[in-house]
Formats: structure tokens, C-alpha cells, sequence
């Protein structure tokens, strides 16, 4: 077996791996089948990728997929060869439009077209099926679905759980991924100077992350001086001065689909901080290093929140709107909530072991107009965790 050969072997265990454990969650929840459309989703279950990003704002493929029974794919015109040789898939069928773009203004039709064609191979597999869980299809296509008397639920019930405990499969991808985009960083870094865009900085992050199988970044959060207050304030026209600070989140869909989110903020060139960048640098570094500190198995949600940094008074109305989140071919569950004095939480649960969970950390000045954001990926293990990003912080504004 030559080296693309186990590299082929190594990716479909892995999307074998992923599916078996998508139908445990799917039993779990009495979710006899999936009819779903969201790319991301679809990549999970099946390891079928294609054209992401359009699959996103237009519903263009679709997987029907059985907890005990054959998987189908309903594959973009003239794009079924594209997942020919994966071992995930029973059948390849073609896909027809169902918005009002795609379906030649006739999106009522062909929904109905569509729910009929899914009954009668629900009716070929298991006639008994009448519940149906789904995602993001149009409302013409809920409405014919219903018309073909399914009851329609939640497919999240079954998959949010499911993605968000890795199995052991995924894991040297995850890592992988996290390898390739640290790298992408480190271009940034090293040809960022004053003089450039915003824009242009973001794009040497941009080049070597594409040469590096990367799939795409969902966000363009790269901000400069007064740009870092408030936060996700994107990527513009801004030119770079020497002494600003650069706050960039990776937001980045990398290496096998895996998402790497880590956070990090430099000094543009090699000016000297000012007092008040350094307090604003340290204050979000304690942050970041408290709170991850209270990760490990078993730790709940709500005391997480409740012993996480308290951010002062005077940068509460600029904080981060979470504690942390979960993480994977995107983000995921869990995301967990600030602890608000006086209220009841929110979120119940514990972290588990196989979980990847991000954790948020940004300061914010109103009188300087400058923020800091720091972030760092964990993946919670079955007796520790371990710190997935490993990216140098800026020792000027560390000192």
C-alpha cells in the first residue's frame, strides 16, 4: 500500500468511525432517519465534500440517512462521481433545486417532488417510519414533507451530541489541522508591518492556510489599534501603524474540514507598549489562564461560570459574550454562558472526555480604544486535558 493509499484507508476508518457513532446518537434519541442539507453536516456523517460555502446559502445536496439501513446521497447535477469510493454511502442520486433560484422559480413543485420521491424510500426501507428528522430546508419543503405525513423533529437532538464528543479516530486530525494553521499564523506574524492593510496582513494568514488543504475561514476578524475596540470589528481598509495592536482569531475550517480557534494579539512592529496595552495584555492573559484552569472531566457548566475571572466593572460592557465553547468541523456545544449574580443558570451538563472546548478571552478599553483578545483550543481527555494550541504569546506585552 503506497502513501496515498493509507492515506485514503486512514480517511475512510475515519468517516466509517463517525457515522457508527452519528447512528448511536441516532438510536439514543428514537431518530429512525435523517433528512439533512447543511454542507457541514453532511461532511461529518459521510466524509462527501463539495462546494462548502455555496451549500451553505443555498440547499443544493441533501443525505437521507436510516439508523439502521442504507445511507443516500443526494448529490449536486453532474458532481455524484465526487463521492463514488466512499464507504459511507449505499446510493448517489441527483439532487434537484428546492429554493426559489435553483428550482427555476418553482419551488413549490419541486419540493413536493422532492418529499415524494423521500417517502417512497422511506416506504422502500421501512413503512412503519413516520418521523423524520431534519435541518435547514426551505419552508416549501417542511410544508411537502408534512404533507407526506412525516413528523418532523430537531435532527440537532441527535447530531450536537454526537459531534460534540470526538472519537478517537478524529483526534490526529484535529491535531493535524490545529499543526497547519499554527504555521498559517506564523506567516502572518512574520510579514505583518506597518504600511499594509488590514486586509493584506489577513491575506498572508489567507495564502498559506489555502496551500495547506485548508477549507475555509469563517470570519474576517483581524482588527489594528483603534479597530480592537470593540471587538469583531472586521478586516478593512485600515493601515497598519507601528506600536498598534493586532488582535486575529483563526475561525478556521483547516485540514479534513477540523475547525482551529485560537486567538492571539501582537504589538505591529518593534515598538515598545504602552503602559495601558500591557495592563489591557495581562488582564486578558489571567483571564484566559483562569478560566482554563477550571477545565477538566466531569467539571459543570455553571461552575465554570460562576468561579471563571471576574471581568472589572469597567470592561464588562465589552466582554466576551461567552465563557467558552465547544468545538470541531465548526463550532459546537457546548457554548457556556457567563454566570449573571441573582439568576438561575442556563445550561446544564458537565464537560466530557473526547470534548474540544475553546476558551474566550477579550479586554476591552473605552478610554484608549483598544482591546486585547486571547483564545486557546483544549480537548478534555478521561483524567486531564490537553492544551491543543501552543502559539507563542507576545513577550513585549507579557513583561
Amino acid at each position: 500500500m503506497d502513501s496515498r493509499d493509507e492515506l485514503t484507508a486512514g480517511r475512510h476508518a475515519l468517516y466509517l468511525a463517525r457515522l457508527a457513532h452519528a447512528r448511536k446518537s441516532m438510536l439514543a434519541t428514537d431518530m429512525p432517519a435523517l433528512l439533512i442539507t447543511d454542507p457541514n453536516n453532511i461532511f461529518y456523517l459521510t466524509g462527501a465534500r463539495n462546494m462548502q460555502l455555496f451549500g451553505l446559502r443555498s440547499p443544493s445536496r441533501f443525505l437521507l440517512l436510516f439508523a439502521q439501513g442504507p445511507v443516500i446521497l443526494f448529490e449536486f447535477t453532474g458532481c455524484e462521481h465526487l463521492a463514488s469510493e466512499l464507504p459511507t454511502i449505499d446510493l448517489i442520486l441527483p439532487a434537484i433545486g428546492l429554493n426559489k433560484l435553483s428550482s427555476g422559480d418553482n419551488a413549490e413543485d419541486h419540493a413536493r417532488s422532492f418529499a415524494g420521491h423521500i417517502r417512497q424510500l422511506v416506504d422502500d426501507h421501512d413503512p412503519a417510519i413516520d418521523r423524520l428528522a431534519i435541518d435547514r430546508f426551505p419552508f416549501q419543503t417542511i410544508d411537502a414533507l408534512r404533507a407526506c405525513n412525516f413528523t418532523l423533529c430537531d435532527a440537532d437532538d441527535a447530531l450536537i451530541p454526537a459531534r460534540a464528543i470526538k472519537q478517537p479516530e478524529e483526534l490526529p486530525y484535529l491535531r493535524e489541522a490545529m499543526r497547519r494553521v499554527e504555521q498559517s499564523v506564523k506567516r502572518l506574524e512574520h510579514e505583518v508591518r506597518p504600511g499594509m492593510t488590514e486586509s493584506e496582513a489577513w491575506a498572508e494568514f489567507h495564502y498559506a492556510f489555502m496551500a495547506k488543504e485548508g477549507q475555509y475561514i469563517s470570519t474576517r476578524l483581524f482588527q489594528s489599534g483603534p479597530n480592537s475596540f470593540p471587538y469583531f470589528q472586521e478586516a478593512d481598509t485600515r493601515v497598519l501603524q507601528p506600536g498598534d495592536l493586532l488582535c486575529l482569531d483563526t475561525d478556521a475550517l483547516g485540514y479534513e474540514g477540523y475547525a482551529v480557534d485560537f486567538s492571539r494579539t501582537f504589538l505591529c512592529a518593534d515598538d515598545r507598549p504602552t503602559d495601558n496595552q500591557r495592563l489591557l495584555y495581562q488582564q486578558a492573559r489571567e483571564q484566559l489562564e483562569t478560566n482554563a484552569a477550571l477545565l477538566k472531566p466531569g467539571a459543570e457548566y455553571r461552575e465554570i461560570a460562576e468561579r471563571a475571572w471576574p471581568v472589572p466593572e469597567q470592561y464588562q460592557a465589552s466582554r466576551y459574550y461567552c465563557v467558552g465553547h465547544g468545538l470541531g468541523m465548526a463550532g459546537e456545544f457546548p457554548n457556556i454562558p457567563h454566570h449573571v449574580k441573582g439568576e438561575d443558570y442556563p445550561l446544564e451538563g458537565v464537560l466530557e472526555a473526547g470534548m474540544v472546548i475553546c476558551i474566550e478571552s477579550y479586554i476591552g478599553s473605552a478610554q484608549s480604544h483598544q482591546g486585547v483578545k486571547l483564545e486557546d483550543q483544549f480537548l478534555i481527555g478521561e483524567t486531564g486535558v490537553e492544551r491543543m494550541s501552543n502559539y507563542h504569546f507576545d513577550e513585549r506585552l507579557s513583561a
